[in-house]
């Protein structure tokens, strides 16, 4: 039998977990895909560091505008959900062209872990939307 445990709060964008799980993908992509993909010439990977980095940056600016402007918020999920579905593409690009000069095992990893993130983000965007907007100040 399963107990229930209620979830931590989330006091600021850094408590959810998707933030978290996305963050670290990132420190992975600066710190382990980056530096390969470089010294293979990789045309994409600056592009590729970029966007694994807007990720959690855009988690955090949808937090911070959830209540004031609640579209925007909505729209800036989207887009990291874009963002992690180009994660996966990119990831997949790389291994399809430098295969055995790339850990393929790490590569697999990071697109799993991306698209495990996009679910949760989706999700994410359902809670907030359950939110109601606040009324426009007269």
């Amino acid at each position: 039998m399963h107990r229930f445990s209620p979830k931590k709060p989330v006091r600021s964008f850094r408590d959810l977990e998707v933030y978290q799980a996305t963050l670290a993908c990132s420190v992975i992509v600066a710190k382990d895909v980056y530096p390969k993909l470089e010294k293979l010439a990789c045309p994409f990977a600056e592009a590729m560091t970029d966007t694994a980095r807007g990720i959690p940056l855009s988690l955090a600016t949808g937090h911070s505008l959830r209540f004031g402007d609640h579209a925007t918020a909505i729209l800036i999920l989207e887009r990291a959900m874009a963002g992690c579905n180009k994660m996966a593409v990119y990831l997949e690009h790389a291994k399809g062209i430098y295969g055995p000069k790339l850990d393929a095992s790490l590569l697999d990893d990071l697109v799993g872990r991306y698209e495990a993130a996009r679910v949760k983000i989706f999700r994410l965007g359902k809670a907030w939307q359950k939110f109601t907007p606040p009324r426009p100040r007269a």
